[in-house]
């Protein structure tokens, strides 16, 4: 049986690894619901403060590399390709996170916030399973005792 998807808080959506979230009161959501994967404010604005000069994403479908003022920004916080508009959010993050012009204590910094998200949603996500499981453990135990209770009074 397949396991239950750790969900966004706000739209109820499946959350995944490669998600933006954040985390209130204990719960899990989108930074953007209409657009899970979109950069966090953070991350655009290390891109604006650091990557605003060189390339910043490449599209493997066009075999061309961009700018970020050149790509194209959809409604929903998406970065495209500006010729054949497949999605360069992967490309951007992955970029961003590996780019030489950040100072280190900043990419760093950066790095261990994006595990430490990563990290979250793993960690809920397992709590999520267990949690599943002893649910399913203490129905079949329940289940049992009601079979039980039907023999003896069978029985009786």
């Amino acid at each position: 049986m397949e396991q239950p998807e750790q969900t966004c808080a706000q739209c109820s959506q499946a959350i995944s690894l490669r998600d933006t979230i954040v985390s209130a009161g204990g719960r899990l959501s989108h930074w953007s619901c209409r657009s899970p994967r979109a950069l966090s404010a953070d991350e655009r604005a290390l891109l604006l403060s650091y990557c605003p000069n060189h390339h910043v994403a490449r599209c493997q479908a066009c075999a061309r590399r961009f700018h970020l003022r050149q790509l194209a920004a959809d409604l929903d916080g998406g970065l495209r390709c500006s010729q054949c508009r497949r999605d360069l959010t992967d490309s951007v993050r992955a970029h961003l996170y590996a780019c030489a012009m950040l100072p280190a204590e900043i990419r760093r910094r950066a790095v261990a916030a994006r595990g430490a998200a990563l990290s979250l949603v793993k960690r809920s996500q397992q709590l999520h399973d267990n949690a599943d499981v002893v649910m399913r453990e203490a129905e079949a135990v329940l289940d049992e005792c009601r079979k039980a209770l039907r023999r003896s009074l069978s029985h009786g």
